[in-house]
């Protein structure tokens, strides 16, 4: 089967097309004949060897993907061959099979297209944990989405406005933030774009704190980092909660005298090791989310797809902050 493969550390354009074998479905795993990967910004650090995990080389990057059961190893159940699925697999997805464990695998319905369900179960899982789990945003609070155009961001929107909340998109661009209006935020805000000066961080606050208003924001869903954090951070609300999600502008560094005069809360969001640690969760939240994408409430926006070949291309893509939405590799 043809693989993209990372051999060393680099970035996008360090990955090479290549036949490998064709992976086995040991006991307890699934093979996949993948149809689409979605494409996310850990994509651009696991090859770098700057995530979370470090997979041992050559691997594929690719953390989520849907297609077609093609066999079954040994004592799995409730799946069969043929099935359409999704599957959380961490890494591996832009190949042309994949394997991975059973419990990773789901079904998807009979009408949802292969790029939606490949762009679903990351965003969605990560968005709707933070917001229903680690925030607990009520309906009439108001939510601040940074970096609101993206793959988290958009889903984080889409969720906000699904769970009754107030939803103020923040996002670097006139483009971006139409987009997220668009997808049903209430309102938007145009923020520019770093590197920052003092006075720089000073007017960055403002601008954050003039959108939220006096009140201030009930809960901050942070996908940018970077200066923005502490910026958004000055205009969370009384008891408010910060919710850390990702960091492509960079890791911040808080004054946590900040979170002393407004009561707040921040709370860091590793759906990852949720999935591994509370599965019984998990998929509790996963029907859920199901249940929304079937009534129409939420819906992956794929902007862009590139085939498998051109894979190192769809995660510069991403990498650069061009993405509205999500983005997909597909497979035939």
């Amino acid at each position: 089967m043809k693989a993209v493969l990372s051999r060393a550390v680099g970035g996008p354009d360090s990955l090479q097309l290549a036949e490998v074998a064709d992976p086995i479905a040991g006991k307890g795993e699934v093979v996949i004949r993948v149809a689409a990967c979605g494409v996310n910004f850990p994509d651009a650090l696991i090859i770098e060897d700057k995530y979370q995990f470090k997979p041992a080389r050559p691997f594929s990057p690719g953390s989520e993907v849907a297609g077609v059961v093609e066999t079954l190893g040994e004592g799995v159940s409730g799946l069969k061959v043929g099935q359409r699925v999704l599957a959380s697999t961490g890494w591996g997805g832009m190949a042309e099979k994949v394997v991975c464990e059973h419990r990773r695998v789901m079904p998807i319905p009979d009408a949802m297209p292969f790029n939606e369900a490949a762009a679903f179960l990351m965003t969605y899982g990560t968005s709707y944990y933070a917001l229903k789990d680690r925030a607990a945003l009520k309906a009439g609070e108001t939510l601040l989405v940074l970096g609101a155009a993206g793959g988290v961001g958009s889903a984080a929107v889409e969720l906000g406005k699904a769970m009754g909340a107030r939803v103020l998109a923040a996002a670097s661009s006139p483009e971006k933030v139409a987009a997220a209006r668009s997808w049903g935020a209430d309102e938007g805000l145009i923020y520019p774009s770093g590197p920052f000066d003092p006075d720089g961080r000073k007017k960055l606050s403002e601008l954050f704190k003039t959108a939220c208003g006096e009140k201030g924001a009930d809960v901050i869903y942070d996908s940018v980092g970077g200066d923005y954090t502490e910026a958004s951070l000055r205009a969370i609300a009384w008891e408010g909660r910060f919710l850390v999600i990702g960091f492509p502008q960079g890791i911040a560094k808080l004054p946590l005298n900040l979170t002393l005069l407004k009561s707040c809360q921040v709370v860091g969001v590793f759906w990852g090791a949720f999935v591994a640690r509370d599965p019984g969760g998990n998929a509790a939240n996963t029907r859920e989310l199901f249940a929304l994408y079937e009534k129409g409430a939420i819906r992956p926006r794929v902007s862009k797809t590139f085939p498998l070949d051109q894979s190192g291309a769809a995660i510069a893509w991403v990498a650069g902050r061009n993405a509205l939405g999500k983005v997909v590799v597909t497979l035939g």
